[in-house]
Formats: C-alpha cells, structure tokens, sequence
C-alpha cells in the first residue's frame, strides 16, 4: 500500500457535522444566504467542465462550507481497464476544489468497451480482492489522495458469493487504506431484498475504527412489489432513521452524516427540517450539537 494524503489535509474546511446534497435546484437558496448545513457533498462529473455555472457555483460555495466529491461514473470494478481520461478530469478537479473527502462506489460499469450508466453490483468473493486493492491502489496513487468507497443498493445475490457486502467492503479498506462511505438507505435495501440482518450487516462496517469511515449517507426508497428500490427521491423512511440511530448509538454518532435526494427535489426548507432530525439523533448519542 502507497503513501496516500488524506483530501482533509489539504482542505479549506475539514468534513464534520450534518450535510447535504447540492443539487441545482438549490442553488440560488445557498448563494442568498448561508444555510444550516455543515457541508456539502456533489456529484463529480457534474463538475468536470472547467467553465460554467455549475463550476462557478462549487468555486463560490466551497469559500464557506467543506465540500465532499462524490463520484458516480468511475466503475472501479469494472473488468475494463479504468478510464484515464475519467481520472484526469477527476484529478483536475480535485486540484482547484480542494475537497475534505472524495469518493466512489464499490461496483463495475463498463465491460468489453460497453457502458452502462448504472452502479452494478459486484460478486463478494475473496479471490477478487487482491485484483481490486490494486485497483484502489492505482486509483489512489492517481490523484493523490485516499479515497472512500460506498456500498451500493442490490436486487440479486450472485450464487459463488462467499463474504457479506460489509466483510468484503471492510476488508478491502484494512487492505488498500481507502475509507468506507457507509449508505444506510443502501445497506437497508439491500438486507431487505436478500432477507438478511440489517442491524448484524451494519456492526461488520462499525468494526471498522471511526476514521475509515469517512461519511454516512442517508436516503429514501421505494416499495415495489417484495422488493426495495434505491430510488433516492423520497424522505427518509422510518427504518433507514431506526437504522441511522442504531450506527449512532454504537458509535458512529461522530461520523460525517448528510441526506441525498437524487430526484423529486422537494423545497430546501423540507430537506433542512430532516436535516435537523438527524441532528437531533446524532446529539442523542453524544455526536454533537441539535442545532446548527
């Protein structure tokens, strides 16, 4: 494993508290005033272009909250080769925004030069590991920094799997030194589809000591049918707040914590009055203060 600097040393503001999704419906109310929220967390590729408004909005915004780079599109296990010219922009843009923490998914995309723009799930086996520490290596050793990987929402479970999400996820991290970007709405849908413990699948990932666990994120779903799908365009459910006050309760209450609302982007003020729940149980369990 390389030397890697984590993006927090090199920040204008370390990643801390209860955050949000920047989303572009949003930006005139964070470019009037500053709001209560602790940071801020964007897409990546949305900001690839060196010029625009959206660049010019994350260059403006990052002068007064952290930034979180979350990216979307890299597909870092995938069986193709990683795209160079992906990483470049990527590269690139961590250079001017000086991020608190940037992150990716832990699933494939590409294959035999085709693209899907989805976050494909990979098969959880030991004998992918080695190849995949390589993988986070390179990508590490790329841009510069550590990065984190989140754990993806799943339908189907592949029959030659033999580690649980969280083991392979946290094994991976003890072995690359990448952090883990925890989704509790993800983790959730994902023991619900596959019938399996979500409180005993979430205390495999608390394991892990608190620094590599690097954010958590929070988000709705939808009920299709018997299954669970990770649509990111509703409030929070019941179950994926019990679940949140479960981490906080077994010590993930100091973790970075921020809701993503993807889609049916509702007023700002909604997103702000869950917002202050999560303070509210973050607090509870000594995390900091219920208001910001």
């Amino acid at each position: 494993m390389s030397q890697i600097v984590t993006p927090a040393a090199q920040a204008p503001h370390p990643l801390s508290g209860v955050g949000l999704g920047l989303r572009h419906a949003h930006y005139p109310d964070f470019l009037e005033k500053k709001q209560p929220v602790d940071w801020l967390e964007v897409h990546s590729e949305n900001y690839f272009s060196e010029g625009g408004y959206d660049r010019h909005v994350l260059m403006r915004l990052r002068e007064d909250y952290p930034v979180s780079l979350h990216g979307v599109g890299l597909g870092i296990g995938s069986a193709d080769p990683l795209s160079l010219s992906h990483l470049e922009k990527l590269k690139s843009l961590i250079r001017q925004v000086q991020p608190a923490a940037v992150s990716e998914h832990l699933c494939w995309n590409a294959a035999g030069g085709v693209f899907a723009n989805e976050l494909l799930p990979l098969p959880m086996r030991r004998n992918l590991l080695g190849w995949l520490t390589d993988r986070v290596d390179q990508v590490q050793n790329f841009l510069g920094c550590r990065i984190a990987l989140e754990n993806v929402s799943s339908y189907v479970r592949f029959q030659d799997a033999d580690m649980t999400e969280a083991e392979f996820l946290t094994t991976l991290a003890r072995r690359s030194g990448c952090g883990v970007l925890l989704d509790i709405n993800n983790l959730y849908v994902s023991q619900w589809n596959h019938k399996v413990d979500a409180r005993a699948e979430l205390m495999r990932y608390l394991a892990l000591p608190l620094d590599q666990i690097t954010e958590i994120h929070l988000a709705g779903h939808q009920v299709r049918g018997e299954l669970l799908f990770d649509t990111h365009d509703a409030p929070l459910t019941d179950q994926v707040i019990d679940l949140y006050r479960f981490a906080c309760q077994h010590g993930a209450a100091s973790v970075p914590v921020m809701i993503e609302r993807d889609a049916d982007i509702p007023p700002l003020s909604d997103l702000l009055s869950e917002l202050q729940e999560v303070r509210e149980i973050r607090s509870a369990a000594g995390g900091g203060n219920a208001e910001s």
